[in-house]
């Protein structure tokens, strides 16, 4: 005898149409990383921290900041391999404690040495969760929900990191040390949840088969699809790296730029979660190809803003293209990935981000030495050369996606 349907009234059904139907592994993922980011109070303050609580000069501060960049270069595809080879659980978490074990090392650090290779190991080991989180992900939630999954998570993290840059700048004016305690114990908190709550999700071994970054490698539709996600990196972290040095230059208040960026984390907390399970009905990449090109078109009228509203304007425009990005890279990654391999492909996914923030602040400077114009509309057209490939590369997606479920 069939079960009788569930009737619900209209607002469950929006709700569950939203975050119904996912296993509570999720949920335990979900909510540690959401822990994780509202602790994660000291990363955005590192170079006030080591100028003005440490004393270390500005040059001095970019050269150790630089080594930040080059552990978190070198972080994503070891991270990658040890969610493939140890298993996910055991990644996440040791990942979880050894950043909170840098982060107090690092809050009572004086020494200029020790600080430096501090800050080195802290770009290797914070993000080691990523590759992990995005591996156990696809492992627990089923391909045809995978895009609304990890599209929650962004939201996850955008929500917890926009309460610790407001509280996290409110707790430094007493202090610096009592951040990275936070910071520790919001690591900490993910790796127990994980490590308790959810078992390991790495296929067994006797279904695991031989492989390696060769192989993620040869994947010409994967590497091609990191590409283009290079060149969005490019253009979207601009927002993070010169915008706030143009607009000042354009004879704006720092303030400006906080007003601006606020809109931003606004806009995603907001918009979000409403749109997410719609776009899930579309093509994750003809989604992801139009939040390409809309955050370029966004990037792009930065070159003729000249007030904090003209530009929050174009921050508007921007964040409705993140917003179609959110959670579809990772969806994308997770069908192109073979299981046993998924750690490694979602590292070199992770490696187009590093790199991007590497390349980022001296592409940004040097056009903005050219003029503001040349800075937007260069990140921008990038951002549509990004829109382009990715539209290319959507038959060859759809094509491994529909064999790969066949």
């Amino acid at each position: 005898m069939a079960a009788p349907p569930i009737h619900r009234s209209p607002v469950r059904r929006f709700v569950h149409s939203r975050v119904g139907g996912l296993p509570r592994e999720f949920w335990v993922l979900f909510s540690g990383t959401a822990v994780n980011k509202l602790g994660a109070m000291a990363q955005p303050f590192m170079g006030i921290y080591l100028t003005q609580s440490r004393g270390v000069s500005v040059a001095m501060t970019g050269f150790i900041l630089m080594l930040w960049g080059c552990g978190s270069l070198l972080s994503q595809p070891v991270a990658g391999f040890l969610a493939d080879r140890i298993g996910r659980r055991a990644t996440l978490t040791g990942g979880m404690v050894a950043t909170a074990a840098t982060m107090i090392f690092l809050g009572y650090a004086h020494d200029l040495t020790a600080i430096a290779a501090g800050m080195f190991v802290l770009g290797m080991v914070v993000d080691t969760y990523r590759p992990a989180s995005q591996a156990m992900l696809a492992d627990l939630v089923s391909p045809e929900d995978r895009p609304r999954a990890y599209g929650l998570l962004f939201w996850a993290i955008n929500l917890g990191f926009s309460v610790a840059m407001v509280a996290g700048g409110r707790l430094a004016s007493g202090g610096f040390l009592l951040l990275f305690w936070i910071d520790a114990a919001g690591c900490l908190i993910f790796g127990f949840l994980v490590w308790r709550l959810i078992p390991e999700t790495r296929p067994p071994a006797a279904e695991r088969l031989p492989g390696g970054y060769r192989d993620v490698l040869r994947d010409r539709t994967m590497v091609a699809f990191v590409l283009m996600n290079l060149a969005y990196t490019c253009t979207y972290l601009q927002a993070f790296q010169t915008l706030a040095i143009a607009m000042t230059q354009r004879g704006l208040p720092p303030e400006a730029f906080g007003t601006a960026i606020a809109l931003n984390g606004a806009l995603i907390i907001i918009v979000q979660p409403i749109t997410t399970a719609w776009l899930t009905r579309f093509s994750p990449s003809l989604v992801l190809a139009s939040g390409f090109a809309v955050v370029g078109a966004g990037f792009a009228l930065q070159a003729f803003a000249t007030t904090t509203l003209q530009y929050a304007l174009a921050v508007a425009v921007w964040t409705c293209g993140e917003i179609l990005t959110a959670g579809m890279p990772l969806a994308i990654t997770s069908a192109l990935a073979p299981p046993h391999l998924r750690g490694r492909y979602n590292g070199l996914y992770g490696l187009s981000w590093s790199i991007g923030a590497a390349v980022t602040p001296v592409l940004g400077t040097r056009l903005l030495e050219v003029g503001h114009e040349a800075l937007w509309l260069t990140t921008g057209a990038l951002g549509l050369v990004a829109a382009i490939g990715q539209l290319l590369l959507a038959p060859a997606i759809r094509n491994r996606t529909s064999t790969q479920q066949s």
